[in-house]
């Protein structure tokens, strides 16, 4: 199967399984209304994508890895709800649309991600197929994933703290958008066994893709186009944040970029079947949102 056939089977599928929750009729219904208002506006799908196809490449039917997949995927979409809050980056758009607080409100946007973070453990608590092991394996690498020493650390590096310089840029970029990009490479790894090595290869292919996202990132805050982006270019600057353009320059952070994407398909280059994971990589390089 070839790249684009296997990446959009991946998408369809998890595409169906986030628009089956959340549909149920309740007298709080509007906090229904919020969470997938911002959890079906689309993007690329890439970490759950990462949790499929490391489930199949350890050889399981990568269907059964789909709460896995989504649980993160929750948790990634309540952290960009957050994230887009006034007392954070205070940002108007989100994937070419009005953010979830510009539409429902400050509260019931917070509410939204409150909600979001339980209902993915509870996801993978009642994931059928998967050992009582596996659930468990699941639930500590997503709690690290996105928690205190993940995800929040790389936000609270972001918001609170003033960083400047490419050392502390990186760990910041490894927290906050690596963590859950490895920690989604890793639920695959969860839910088909894999242990050790591999696993420990597959996670640095994803913190190396992960850095690779993100420094791209920077540079399309700089010169990409608004509509094919789907959020205000420049808006860093405005926020005053230091990226690694400003310390590197665009020249210097597309160099980076595929310095990193190039270790990233190192770390798998011994792996059977990883010509999709390695053009995933090689993606990064291009990509214009």
């Amino acid at each position: 199967m070839d790249y684009a056939t296997r990446y959009t089977a991946y998408q369809n599928a998890i595409e169906a399984y986030l628009n089956h929750l959340f549909t149920e009729e309740k007298p709080y219904g509007r906090l229904y209304e919020a969470i997938r208002y911002s959890l079906l506006a689309g993007g690329k799908r890439i970490r759950p994508v990462l949790t499929l196809e490391f489930a199949r490449l350890g050889g399981v039917d990568w269907h059964l890895a789909l709460p896995y997949a989504c649980a993160l995927e929750l948790v990634h979409n309540y952290s960009l709800i957050h994230d887009d809050l006034p007392c954070m980056d205070d940002d108007d758009l989100r994937r070419g649309k009005p953010t979830n607080h510009r539409v429902y409100g400050e509260t019931l946007a917070i509410l939204a991600g409150d909600a979001m973070q339980p209902e993915a453990f509870r996801l993978i608590a009642q994931a059928p197929g998967m050992s009582a092991e596996s659930r468990i394996d699941a639930v500590e690498i997503l709690s690290k994933a996105c928690g205190a020493d993940g995800m929040v650390a790389g936000q609270v590096l972001d918001t609170v703290y003033d960083v400047e310089d490419v050392t502390g840029l990186t760990n910041l970029i490894r927290l906050k958008t690596g963590a859950m990009i490895a920690g989604a490479a890793e639920l695959g790894c969860a839910a088909a066994g894999i242990f050790k090595e591999k696993r420990a290869q597959a996670v640095v292919f994803a913190e190396q893709l992960g850095l690779a996202f993100q420094i791209r990132d920077d540079v399309l805050d700089v010169v990409g186009d608004e509509l094919t982006f789907g959020k205000p270019i420049g808006s860093d600057k405005d926020e005053g944040k230091i990226t690694f353009v400003d310390v590197l320059g665009v020249d210097g952070c597309n160099q980076e970029v595929e310095a990193c994407t190039n270790r990233a398909k190192a770390a798998i280059k011994d792996w059977e079947d990883h010509d999709f994971l390695w053009e995933l990589a090689d993606r990064m390089l291009g990509r214009e949102n």
